[in-house]
């Protein structure tokens, strides 16, 4: 189960909202599985509008310093502008973090978290 703050949840969809017509990416840290802190990445997928790529070096200075402040990596997340909240063919091929990957589909507004390449559904828990 991954826990998150309905501050946080609405944090990363504006972050993810003002993205479009492009895919957003970024990356869920805190302790204990709560998450505490939405941190936006730059997509440097060359065609966002149908994928997302985080930017290798933003990625891993952005897992650096969430160590280095006591947070943990808890979740990778990023937007379906325009399709469902669930993986599509590319999310499994390049999922490499062991950690769930949340997706949030922009018009319905609803997100989902997976295990990934896996598919398995990890519950999502809102705490006020």
């Amino acid at each position: 189960m991954l826990r998150v703050s309905q501050a946080v949840l609405e944090h990363t969809f504006y972050h993810l909202l003002s993205e479009r017509p492009g895919e957003g990416v970024g990356l869920w840290a805190g302790r204990q599985g709560l998450v505490e802190r939405a941190v936006p990445l730059p997509n440097v997928h060359p065609t966002p509008r149908v994928a997302y790529h985080a930017d290798p070096a933003a990625l891993l200075r952005a897992v650096q310093g969430l160590e280095r402040e006591g947070l943990e990596l808890l979740a990778i997340y990023h937007s379906h502008p325009y399709g469902p909240a669930r993986p599509s063919p590319a999310d499994r091929g390049q999922a490499y973090w062991r950690v769930p990957y949340v997706i949030f589909a922009l018009e319905s507004g609803e997100v989902r978290a997976y295990n990934l390449p896996e598919g398995e559904e990890v519950r999502l828990h809102v705490e006020p």
